[in-house]
């Protein structure tokens, strides 16, 4: 694909516009849009290459430190956690010096099925030698090809990665098995969940009843694992939901025009339900038709055995939807954080088609919890900090859980 310069003017104009109208910030944390785009302005439309264009929009789009905020092209490439369900960490090994480390390796995921195990260190990637320089990323509808080094020392394994065309463009990712439970302990479940895929969670909210009901059922305490899920939809409500027995506001969606109007949060619609059926779908866009701002309240699923020990599991690569649960139970006293705090960022994205292949992803809302705080930019700080170690995975150990389970024995 080639860009001319008139086409490079027509997308830029489009971007500025576009985030001019959408971005769900007015003052834009304090920068000055237009004069963002004046002063990256001649290094987009005078690239060379489409690569140097992408790069010069991104570092425009950059300018506004926002979560979120980005362009998605043909040849865009996605990071780890959405590409191959897997982060990584940056780590002086033994053998082969300092280098990218996978930490999290969602069950089910692209990594997962390959073979790869936490502890792994990426060696390269479709030939390429991979340095710590950079972070990984990953192309989407591909197979790559990889080499790691596995236990700490030289021995070599070479493993394909395949990544699916995605689901959906303004948002690509593979998808691991979202929900997985297992007994870890004498009466202490343990529920790993990776992501909240699709935008209304109709069957993720069954995965969970299957979960509680048939892998850890009257499970006296529990262990929440959210460390490497990247957020998605809203079927996080049904989860949240089990963590109390009654009808409790967790939060609001707030977008731009009611904030700019003033608003009583007490006013706003309210998501209280995750459907039981794809039948009800039309029911719900026609309550919610037109608003963008609505308040998320659990729904009332009546007391659970392993209510009052609870532990919550985040990581540095937890985000989104995943924080605002990890928020909700922290300020509710519902749950014990543990692990490493999260990076913070929890917007509502909208994908907008600009031409030649491009989309614009904006955020488009902020979340506010119903306490008043927001997580963007601030993340969640655990309530018992515990760092995953390296040396532990080499081992075939997961010390961030232990942890989380020998918290949640200790509780009550």
């Amino acid at each position: 694909m080639a860009l001319t310069r008139s086409d490079r003017q027509n997308l830029l104009n489009k971007i500025s516009a576009l985030v001019a109208e959408k971005y769900y910030d007015p003052a834009f944390g304090g920068k000055d849009w237009k004069q963002v785009v004046a002063k990256h302005t001649e290094s987009i439309l005078g690239g060379e290459t489409v690569d140097g264009f992408e790069a010069a929009v991104t570092s425009m789009l950059h300018e506004v430190h926002s979560s979120g905020l980005g362009l998605l092209g043909p040849t865009t490439e996605i990071t780890p956690r959405n590409a191959i369900n897997a982060s990584f960490r940056k780590v002086e090994t033994n053998a082969d010096g300092t280098r990218w480390v996978f930490q999290d390796v969602l069950p089910g995921g692209v990594a997962a099925r390959a073979g790869v195990q936490p502890g792994d260190s990426l060696i390269s990637a479709k030939g390429h030698n991979i340095l710590p320089d950079e972070p990984p990323v990953f192309p989407m509808d591909e197979r790559i090809p990889i080499v790691i080094s596995r236990n700490g020392n030289r021995a070599e394994k070479r493993l394909d990665l395949a990544t699916p065309e995605p689901k959906y463009k303004d948002n690509p990712y593979s998808e691991p098995d979202s929900v997985t439970a297992a007994m870890a302990a004498e009466s202490l479940g343990a529920v790993k969940v990776s992501l909240f895929p699709g935008k209304i969670g109709i069957d993720f909210a069954k995965d969970v009843d299957a979960a509680f009901h048939e892998k850890i059922p009257n499970v006296e305490r529990l262990v929440i694992d959210l460390r490497g899920n990247p957020g998605g939809g809203i079927g996080g409500l049904h989860l949240m939901s089990y963590l109390t027995p009654s009808k409790v506001p967790i939060g609001y969606s707030l977008d731009r025009p009611t904030a700019e109007r003033g608003y009583d949060k007490a006013s706003l619609p309210k998501f209280d339900r995750i459907p039981k059926s794809k039948l009800e779908i039309p029911f719900l866009a026609l309550k919610f038709l037109g608003k963008k701002s609505v308040v998320l309240e659990t729904s009332g699923l009546g007391r659970q055995s392993f209510h009052g020990r609870v532990v919550i599991l985040v990581n540095e690569h937890t985000t989104g939807a995943a924080e605002m649960l990890a928020q909700f139970a922290q300020e509710n006293g519902l749950g014990t954080i543990v692990g490493n705090k999260t990076p913070g960022r929890l917007l509502s994205r909208s994908g907008f088609k600009i031409g030649n292949d491009y989309r614009l992803v904006i955020p488009i809302g902020a979340y506010v919890s119903w306490n008043g705080n927001r997580i963007e930019g601030k993340g969640i700080t655990p309530d018992v900090p515990v760092d995953w170690s390296y040396g532990e995975a080499l081992l075939g150990r997961d010390n961030q859980l232990s942890k989380a389970v020998q918290v949640a024995q200790g509780l009550g």
